[in-house]
């Protein structure tokens, strides 16, 4: 399971009416390892006034990595983060997490690039 949906979210879902900051909590409760990662992404762009953050760094156990993959392999997921924040999301591997403003568009490319990606290969990542 992908989030853990509370009994009244599920009825609000089933009813049409979940908020947008509603499954944004949703999110940050369900998946805390993958959102301290993107949030963090976020403050370190942000702070830096520049156009990109990446992290690279691998995931502390398998649970931590299964939250990652779940946030950037939901559609859903993947757009209310890019909405709530402004930014878009990328991801190499199990762990390769790249924030771009909207204007980085040469950086994202850069980044989602086949080239990226097959440099961005490391042997302790090859199960992830």
């Amino acid at each position: 399971m992908s989030l853990t949906v509370s009994p009244d979210l599920q009825q609000q879902a089933q009813q049409g009416l979940v908020s947008d900051e509603d499954f944004i909590e949703c999110i940050r409760e369900s998946l805390p390892y993958a959102w301290s990662v993107v949030s963090g992404l976020v403050d370190e762009m942000r702070s830096s006034g520049g156009d990109f953050a990446g992290n690279q760094q691998v995931p502390p156990d398998d649970e931590a990595q299964g939250q990652l993959l779940r946030l950037v392999a939901s559609d859903a997921m993947r757009n209310a983060v890019e909405q709530r924040y402004g930014v878009r999301l990328a991801f190499q591997n199990c762990c390769h997490v790249g924030l771009f403003t909207p204007e980085a568009r040469d950086a994202y490319d850069a980044f989602v690039s086949p080239q990226a990606q097959l440099l961005n290969q490391r042997p302790e990542l090859i199960n992830c």
